[in-house]
């Protein structure tokens, strides 16, 4: 199977300029784990995720005055749709991350996460082993 097959396709975006509470509220609203952060006047395509502001709470920042720009991921792995899952799956564990952002010629076409992949390999409709 093929990231393509797995990834979603409709991606919440936000700006550099977004605070982290505005960011985790559209995430939580969407039920995201990342969002691609797009910058044309800076870094460009990054990536923010769930982990990025728990940590910017962790150390008592205030999510209100705290911008996505200080906590974006700027030098991401890119993962392409014709990627087998397995590829994914190696580039996730080796990098140490959940979330690849999808490019096809250079636009980005989606997000594969962990859960996607798990989801792709072991369907909810098959039963779980008994142990």
């Amino acid at each position: 199977m093929l990231v393509r097959d797995a990834m979603s396709t409709v991606i919440l975006t936000v700006g550099p300029a977004h605070t982290l509470r505005e960011a985790a509220a559209l995430m939580s609203a969407r039920r995201v784990g990342a969002a691609v952060v797009h910058d044309p006047d800076g870094d460009g395509i990054g990536i923010l995720t769930e982990r990025d502001i728990l940590d910017s709470v962790g150390l008592g920042q205030d999510p209100d005055s705290e911008h996505t720009r200080a906590h974006t991921t700027t030098d991401i792995v890119f993962a392409g749709p014709t990627w087998t899952l397995r590829e994914a799956a190696r580039a996730m564990a080796h990098g140490g991350f959940r979330h690849l952002v999808v490019l096809d010629r250079g636009e980005v076409t989606g997000i594969v996460s962990v859960r996607d992949i798990i989801r792709c390999w072991a369907p909810a409709s098959e039963p779980a082993p008994v142990p």
